[in-house]
């Protein structure tokens, strides 16, 4: 006899918020299954955080349904809030507090004991790397100490499923390092994480699957494996030996290749997209014929590979545009702001 299938974690259908004339969302469909990490990717102003803060009850949807744990996020939004957890972008601690004087808070308010308050506070602060911190106020730790302080609040009660929203935004790259492992230690303790990013090698390396976001509509969900594949080409990775030269480097590709050359973060390396060229030439000629190109107009490469597009080209692909970095969605003024416990 076949097991049943395991109920969504998260289950939307149609879902619609709508500020003045702006349609924040319209029409989102998502099926989240139970663990691991969904990644919700979208550039600042696509809807992420809005759709966010409807799945996490905060503001009720105009159209559609969403259920989460399988409670409806209107009919039942308390059961959906006693399983459920919120990292916003924001710091969501008192920052006149200790990081152990605000866990203990945390703690009694949900109803733990005082000695078992404290444990549980001293268990958080040394999993999360803060236990020499734990007597300073949090006005006086770092961007990456803060964010961990605050996944640690959001649980004290571990929680069935956690929205991280942008939780790694204008941190250093160790920093965003210690978030991820906070982010796979939590999977590993059978948490469910939703996560929202607009760094797309975040997205790449912590989701199991992916829905891309643009203008408050679903455009492409999958693994990213399956996203990368759906782009239907392969692509050039270069890296040069005089940064500078990257600008010459960008128009001959484009020009050799036919498709926009895209820069990477590293200030010495870009990309471009290969296909099959209206002369029938396959990828790798194409390929050869773009270097010796490169060569002739005086620019020296240091490495090149060929390979599958990365996440960056993908959603350049999908939406016309490249990512963008910048934190919540835009809303108008007065739209409602709230966290869930």
């Amino acid at each position: 006899m076949n097991a049943a299938p395991a109920e969504l974690a998260i289950e939307a259908s149609g879902l619609v918020k709508v500020f003045g004339q702006t349609r924040a969302v319209d029409g989102v469909d998502l099926a989240v299954p139970p663990g691991g990490v969904y990644g919700f990717l979208g550039p600042n102003g696509a809807g992420k955080t809005t759709t966010i803060r409807m799945l996490a009850t905060l503001i009720p949807p105009d159209g559609g349904t969403a259920r989460v744990l399988g409670h409806d996020v209107v009919r039942a939004a308390d059961d959906v809030r006693s399983r459920v957890s919120l990292t916003g972008q924001f710091a969501s601690v008192d920052e006149d507090l200790t990081g152990m004087e605000n866990l203990i808070l945390l703690a009694r308010l949900l109803g733990y004991s005082r000695p078992r308050a404290r444990e549980r506070a001293n268990e958080l602060l040394e999993a999360f790397g803060l236990a020499e911190s734990a007597g300073k106020q949090v006005k006086t730790y770092s961007g990456g100490m803060r964010r961990r302080i605050d996944v640690a609040a959001s649980i004290v009660i571990t929680p069935d499923l956690i929205f991280l929203d942008e939780p790694t935004t204008g941190l250093d790259p160790r920093s965003r390092n210690q978030v991820w492992d906070i982010v796979r230690a939590l999977v590993a303790e059978g948490t469910t994480v939703l996560l929202t990013t607009q760094y797309l090698d975040e997205a790449d390396k912590l989701a199991d699957r992916i829905a891309v976001i643009d203008h408050g509509k679903i455009i492409a969900e999958g693994t990213s494996g399956e996203l990368k594949a759906s782009v239907g080409a392969g692509a050039v990775h270069v890296r040069l030996l005089d940064p500078s030269q990257r600008p010459e480097a960008a128009r001959v590709l484009s020009a050799a290749l036919g498709a926009q050359a895209h820069l990477e973060s590293d200030p010495s390396a870009l990309s471009a997209r290969v296909g099959t060229g209206a002369d029938g030439n396959e990828a790798g000629e194409r390929v050869a014929q773009a270097l010796a190109e490169l060569s002739r107009s005086g620019v020296a490469v240091g490495h090149f590979s060929l390979g599958q597009p990365s996440l960056d080209e993908v959603f350049l692909a999908l939406t016309g545009h490249p990512a963008e970095p910048g934190d919540a969605d835009r809303q108008p003024a007065g739209a409602a702001e709230g966290g869930a416990a």
